[in-house]
């Protein structure tokens, strides 16, 4: 398989990580953002297996930067993995009770850093992750629900401006025993679910080409 150059928002655990570790082994070159330190034990990790620029910080602060880290290094990026989320106050509160800087800043982090970072790099494969929350209302779920909603029909826009050139997936990697889910729903029992491992193959199996060309792909429970 050709190298790609294959950048990744939110790589410093669960899927994005998951999904950076596939991508390493695979020999394709890394830009792989989130805002933790663990982000450097990432680079170090993959650094073994490929060739991988780490650019720590905020999505919605430093999309330049992961620009310029990516186009400085290698020249392009050939597949944009907006993986990065936001999810709000835990627990989360209702839509009428959420506050509108909490909800700014999860639309800031869901939808305008991912469209921001398109703009920055125009990658030839543009992979938006969503959640199921985007089409089905769950009290609870308004502003994360809301933003990816928004990042869905965005990506379905780009599709239409974009035409052959540019492949858009949205991905919805289902329901996974994730920090963040624990955080969406403390106190609930997420053994039952899949592990972004799990998960991860499949998706990218569907960013490689495998499955049918639709835009929107929903990974089947117990993937």
């Amino acid at each position: 398989m050709e190298k790609q150059v294959i950048v990744i928002t939110g790589a410093s655990k669960g899927l994005g990580l998951a999904l950076a570790r596939l991508f390493a082994d695979e020999g394709h070159a890394l830009v792989i953002n989130a805002r933790g330190e663990e982000l450097r034990n990432v680079e170090r990790e993959l650094s073994k297996l490929t060739e991988v620029v780490a650019v720590r910080g905020d999505v919605s602060e430093i999309a330049e930067d992961i620009a310029a880290a990516a186009l400085g290094r290698f020249g392009r990026a050939d597949v944009l993995i907006n993986n990065a989320s936001e999810l709000g106050p835990s627990p989360m509160p209702a839509l009428i009770e959420h506050s509108w800087q909490s909800l700014e800043r999860i639309f800031r982090v869901n939808v305008v850093a991912p469209i921001h970072l398109i703009q920055l790099l125009r990658p030839k494969t543009i992979v938006n992750i969503t959640s199921d929350a985007a089409v089905n209302a769950y009290a609870g779920w308004g502003g994360y629900g809301a933003s990816k909603a928004a990042l869905e029909h965005a990506s379905r826009i780009l599709a239409k401006e974009l035409g052959e050139n540019v492949r858009v997936l949205v991905i919805d990697p289902g329901d996974m025993n994730t920090e963040m889910h624990r955080l969406a729903e403390p106190g609930i029992d997420l053994s039952h679910l899949p592990s972004p491992e799990e998960v991860a193959p499949k998706i990218v199996e569907r960013i490689h080409g495998v499955g049918d060309s639709s835009l929107r792909f929903q990974v089947a429970a117990g993937a």
